[in-house]
């Protein structure tokens, strides 16, 4: 028997990228879903294309009570929550000195205290069934780039939310992941693509299998299998796990040399088309008045 029919798996940043690709997928599998995400209209219009065994919730992560109330949805309409799925992320654009001190927070909020809030509100049912929890990092959490300080430094610390959420439940049967993307062909990366030509720059300049962008499809494949395994790491590609075993040597000097190179012109090029932009996010996400997005 497949091991995910009939279990109740919550997802926030559902509506799009690689929230929605996970639900597709499970959805097949007879898993029961809780849909969570801030936009509401694509939320609704994708839930009545699945069909049954699907709830949703319209709600913003950055607020304890609102993620409490999605997870009330859930167990209202399916008993309890098995697997919880902490997948909704936004980036900002600019440097340090150049980027929207309201976005970086926003950032910050949205990536790490939002998953705080979803595995909070959802932990005691995960609890009760013995379940799973996977929180969404990225491969920014072994390597960071320059103009990213947000979205690096809110999945590096989600990185350590998951490891220290498994030493506090593992003893009570429950099982924690965190998974790692390079660039994934989500909206998230579509748009800094086409409002910044510095970020196609950094991109073409990275060296091998660091430049290239894999399908959501793709990502959505191996998050499936890692979900249904209950894996403490979902690398995507396969690759990003030696990010992990090379941490050390990719954060020295040797490891940062190639984007040290473009910094002196990639910063600055950067800051000047958020400044002409006159946002340090995309459109999309501050048209949801700054809310979040499928990671």
């Amino acid at each position: 028997m497949d091991s995910l029919a009939g279990k109740v798996v919550l997802v926030t940043g559902a509506a799009h990228g690689i929230g929605a690709e996970i639900v597709r997928r499970l959805h097949r599998r007879g898993t029961r879903l809780v849909l969570v995400d801030l936009d509401a209209e694509p939320l609704e219009t994708f839930a009545a294309d699945l069909g049954n065994r699907v709830v949703t919730a319209v709600a913003d992560v950055t607020d304890l009570g609102s993620t409490e109330a999605a997870v009330a949805t859930g167990v209202d309409a399916f008993g309890g929550i098995d697997v919880v799925v902490a997948n909704a992320g936004i980036g900002s654009y600019g440097s340090v000195l150049a980027v929207d001190p309201v976005a970086f927070r926003r950032v910050v909020d949205v990536n790490l205290v939002g998953a705080f809030h979803t595995v909070r509100a959802a932990l005691p049912s995960v609890l009760d069934r013995r379940g799973y929890v996977l929180v969404v990092s990225s491969a920014a959490a072994y390597a960071p780039a320059p103009g990213m300080a947000a979205y690096d430094a809110s999945k590096a610390g989600v990185e350590q939310f998951a490891n220290a959420l498994r030493l506090e439940v593992a003893h009570r049967g429950v099982d924690v992941g965190s998974a790692h993307m390079a660039w994934i062909d989500t909206p998230l990366v579509r748009e800094a693509k086409a409002d910044l030509g510095s970020f196609r720059t950094m991109l073409e300049a990275l060296p091998g299998p660091l430049s290239r962008t894999v399908s959501v499809q793709d990502c959505g494949e191996r998050f499936e299998k890692g979900i249904a395994r209950r894996a403490r790491h979902i690398d995507v590609p396969a690759w990003v796990g030696w990010m992990r075993r090379l941490r050390p040597v990719l954060q020295s000097r040797l490891g940062e040399r190639q984007v040290r190179r473009l910094a002196p012109e990639l910063v600055p090029a950067t800051d000047s088309e958020v400044a002409a932009l006159g946002r340090s996010v995309s459109a999309r996400t501050r048209a949801l008045g700054d809310g979040h997005t499928a990671g």
